[in-house]
């Protein structure tokens, strides 16, 4: 292949009038190349726009929302001009028309330690079954490219902790700057490098030795390093796999940051991130020597049933603090339930899901007592083996009273004292033979009984 500094020089020597001859012994080539580059050059004749309908072409560029395939088809359609399309684009770049040039891109280079970034990203995902939208959190080390991800039915401040907290955990340390958007989650209010951070996270952050920097307004290729990641996150490591509950969903999420991301080779640090990583752990601020838990606080009362609600679940509490405040502390995985200062419960977290009640069969005192009161009650049991008829009689009574029949049998023993056995026992007995368990009535007939006693009265009369 001719380079072009010969094609220039067989030019140059042509127009001083050398003949072609002279051309081939100068520059060592054969005399038919020189031909051949002479023939092009005088062949080559430059694309003007003079025979083509510039106006036209223009107006249906505009038209066509600068999509010049369909420029090509319109104006064939409507115009009946047939042009090739690499011939329109390059009349298209030779009017120089399109609104959204491209501007020459620069790199962000950083030092061991010095950067890291992090970005969320919503992802359609099925867990457990269910499809829903998941936001993906990830926090890549600029230098090394190391990278960590989890997953979050929703994001906001308090997963926003449980998250980093899990990433400098995992990298073994922090950079000294986080490269944030401009999302109400860690910045209060402002935008930008001047940006204000939120104090919770503020704290948050001085507790790892970093600060929090949100980039300018439209300037995302700022942390480009972490946005490039969620397009290779969503093609291999969602694609194919199946996650029961959100806990198996971070588990295999993690270990794909371990066997796969950072263990495949980049071709811009010509090794992996793991390998770049033993470069820049050094100089990554030390973790605190105790990092307390991440949980979030509130106040709840017990309800009359002995639950606490939180985030549209319920979790159960001892009876005895029904109608009473506790301090309810929700952690990523655990509730946890505070009287005082003594924890009176412990629950696994329902994570994702609304409308669930968590109960530890401790806290359920009450339902157990009443199991011990479905036998024969009190007042059944000082009936009992009187007389075969008044047995038979109360057995049939709780039949058809609500409960355990405690207010008639009440009643019964009530009549069973007030009058006596000679009057009381027949009428049972009667009352059992015509199955009258009317206790009105009952009592109606006892005392029938006695005013026959007393008076002479003949009950057959």
């Amino acid at each position: 292949m001719i380079s072009h500094d010969m094609k220039q020089a067989i030019l140059t020597l042509h127009q001083k009038k050398s003949k072609i001859r002279e051309i081939s012994m100068i520059l060592k080539i054969s005399r038919n190349t020189v031909r051949r580059i002479l023939r092009g050059q005088t062949n080559q004749k430059p694309l003007t726009t003079s025979k083509y309908p510039t106006a036209q072409i223009k107006e249906v560029f505009q038209l066509c929302r600068g999509n010049v395939v369909r420029v090509q088809e319109v104006l064939k359609e409507r115009n009946n001009i047939d042009i090739s399309y690499s011939t329109l684009t390059r009349l298209v770049r030779g009017m120089d028309i399109r609104q959204n040039k491209k501007h020459r891109a620069g790199t962000y280079n950083f030092g061991p330690g010095v950067e890291m970034q992090h970005d969320t990203s919503p992802h359609k995902v099925v867990v457990g079954e269910r499809k829903l939208t998941a936001q993906c959190a990830s926090l890549v080390l600029s230098y090394s490219r190391r990278l960590f991800i989890q997953y979050y039915p929703r994001f906001t401040r308090f997963e926003a902790r449980v998250f980093l907290n899990e990433a400098f955990r995992y990298m073994g340390g922090a950079c000294t700057r986080c490269i944030i958007d401009n999302t109400s989650v860690i910045v209060a209010c402002g935008s930008g490098p001047d940006a204000e951070i939120a104090p919770d996270m503020k704290v948050f952050g001085k507790m790892f030795g970093m600060d929090f920097v949100p980039h300018h307004i439209k300037d995302p290729d700022r942390k480009a390093k972490v946005e490039r990641n969620f397009s290779f996150i969503e093609g291999n490591f969602l694609a194919g796999r199946t996650f029961s509950d959100w806990h198996d969903f971070n588990r295999q999420a993690r270990k794909w940051c371990e066997d796969v991301a950072n263990h495949k080779p980049k071709r811009s640090l010509g090794m992996s991130p793991d390998e770049a990583f033993l470069m820049e752990k050094a100089y990554l601020t030390s973790l605190p020597v105790y990092i307390p838990p991440v949980y979030q606080a509130g106040t709840r009362i017990v309800d009359v049933e002995s639950y606490v609600s939180l985030d549209a679940n319920k979790y159960s509490a001892p009876e005895r603090l029904i109608g009473k405040a506790v301090e309810v502390q929700k952690h990523w995985d655990l509730v946890v339930v505070y009287f005082g200062h003594e924890k009176v419960a412990k629950h696994k977290r329902v994570i994702g899901q609304k409308n669930k009640r968590v109960t530890d069969p401790r806290h359920l005192q009450r339902i157990v007592r009443r199991l011990a009161h479905r036998g024969p009650s009190k007042e059944e049991e000082q009936l009992k083996g009187i007389h075969k008829d008044l047995d038979l009689y109360i057995a049939e009574l709780k039949k058809r009273s609500k409960g355990r029949g405690i207010r008639q049998f009440s009643r019964l023993i009530e009549m069973k004292r007030s009058y006596p056995q000679e009057s009381f026992l027949p009428v049972i007995s009667r009352a059992l033979r015509y199955g009258l368990y009317d206790l009105n009535r009952l009592e109606q007939m006892i005392l029938f009984h006695l005013a026959g006693d007393f008076f002479g009265i003949d009950e057959g009369s």
